[in-house]
């Protein structure tokens, strides 16, 4: 099997029991306080920019894209990324993220930043964000924050605490 034997797909509702039990299994209940689950818990993710993996009917692996914000910048936030163990190393995670950033730049995003390690997806175009310039609600290794770059300088407008977009709307 290889990455051409899957299908791709933009994730609808239907996808989301599945998508738990994938991110369940990678992750465990200790995703529950990771940082970049609780700025997930501050809205919905971006359907639209979302996407999974089937083969044989079933969901094998997603990828999500989340609004959020930090100081006056605007980015989208890729995760989780996750793939079931007997469909890893084979390109299907790497073909989720190029398709999800190929998206959010003809939505017009500017970056994508998640906490990953550099050494994967570095050479998807992601680079360390400069230590100190943004922050995160709970602990992470700041050598693991990483960003693309869509639209020039969209990444330096980022600054501070990042969170979801949607706690910084004021209600009408």
């Amino acid at each position: 099997m290889n990455a051409d034997d899957v299908t791709y797909l933009p994730e609808a509702p239907a996808h989301d029991p599945e998508i738990e039990e994938i991110n369940a299994e990678a992750f465990g209940p200790g995703r529950f306080v990771r940082a970049a689950y609780h700025i997930r818990e501050g809205g919905p993710h971006e359907r639209q920019l979302s996407f999974v993996a089937m083969h044989d009917g079933a969901v094998v692996a997603s990828v999500r894209m989340t609004r959020v914000a930090a100081g006056e910048g605007r980015a989208l936030m890729l995760g989780p990324l996750a793939v079931k163990p007997a469909y890893k190393n084979i390109g299907i995670g790497r073909r989720l993220v190029k398709m999800a950033l190929e998206t959010a730049g003809q939505a017009g995003a500017g970056a994508v930043i998640l906490v990953g390690d550099e050494p994967y997806y570095g050479p998807l175009g992601f680079k360390r964000i400069p230590r100190g310039q943004i922050s995160m609600p709970r602990p992470v290794d700041l050598a693991r924050l990483l960003a693309v770059e869509i639209k020039p300088g969209t990444v330096a407008l980022l600054s501070g605490m990042v969170d979801h977009e949607d706690r910084l709307k004021v209600p009408a």
